[in-house]
C-alpha cells in the first residue's frame, strides 16, 4: 500500500473529525448508559441487601424471642422442681420429727395411762376376746378373728399427719 498523499489526508480530515466526533459521542453515550445501569444495579443490590438485613434482623428477633421463651420456661420448670423438692424435704423432716416426738411419748410418765387407753380402744374395736400386745415403737396392736386394730404411736402420728392434708403446706408457705 502506498502512503496516503498529503492532499488526501487534508481532504479526508473533515470526515475523520466527524467520524471521531461520532465515535466519541457514541462512546460517551455508552459510558453514560453503563454508568446509569451500574447505578441502577447498585441501587437494586443495596435495596436487596437492606431487605435481607431487615429480614435477618426480624428472624433474629423471632429466634431470640423463642429462645427467651424457652429459657424462661426452663427456668420456671427448674424453679418449680426446686420448690417441690424443698417442700418434699420439709414434709419429710416434719414427718421424721413428728414420729420421733410420738415415739418419745413412751418415756413420758403419762405413757402407761395413754397405753392403757389405747389398749381399751383396741378392745372396743375388736371385742373382748381380742389379743392386745404392746407395739415395739409404742402403743398397742390388737388381733381378733382375722381382724387387726393398730393403735400404735407411729400409726396415730401418721393419721394425725394425714388429717392435716394440704393444710400442712401452710407450715412452709409464705
Amino acid at each position: 500500500m502506498k502512503p496516503a498523499s498529503d492532499q488526501a489526508v487534508t481532504a479526508l480530515a473533515p470526515v475523520r473529525a466527524a467520524l471521531l466526533r461520532t465515535a466519541r459521542g457514541e462512546a460517551q453515550g455508552l459510558l453514560e448508559r453503563a454508568d446509569r445501569e451500574t447505578a441502577a444495579l447498585l441501587d437494586e443490590a443495596r435495596a436487596q441487601a437492606r431487605s435481607l438485613v431487615e429480614e435477618a434482623s426480624r428472624q433474629g428477633e423471632r429466634d431470640g424471642a423463642a429462645a427467651a421463651r424457652a429459657i424462661r420456661a426452663d427456668a420456671r420448670r427448674a424453679a418449680r422442681a426446686r420448690t417441690l423438692t424443698v417442700r418434699r424435704e420439709a414434709y419429710e423432716e416434719l414427718r421424721r420429727r413428728a414420729f420421733a416426738r410420738g415415739r418419745g411419748l413412751r418415756d413420758a410418765e403419762t405413757y402407761p395411762a395413754a397405753r392403757d387407753r389405747l389398749r381399751g380402744r383396741a378392745s372396743r374395736l375388736l371385742g373382748p376376746d381380742a389379743e392386745v400386745t404392746e407395739a415395739p415403737d409404742g402403743g398397742v396392736v390388737g388381733r381378733a378373728a382375722g381382724r387387726r386394730a393398730e393403735c400404735t404411736l407411729d400409726g396415730l402420728t401418721a393419721r394425725a399427719l394425714d388429717r392435716l392434708g394440704a393444710e400442712v403446706e401452710t407450715l412452709w408457705s409464705p
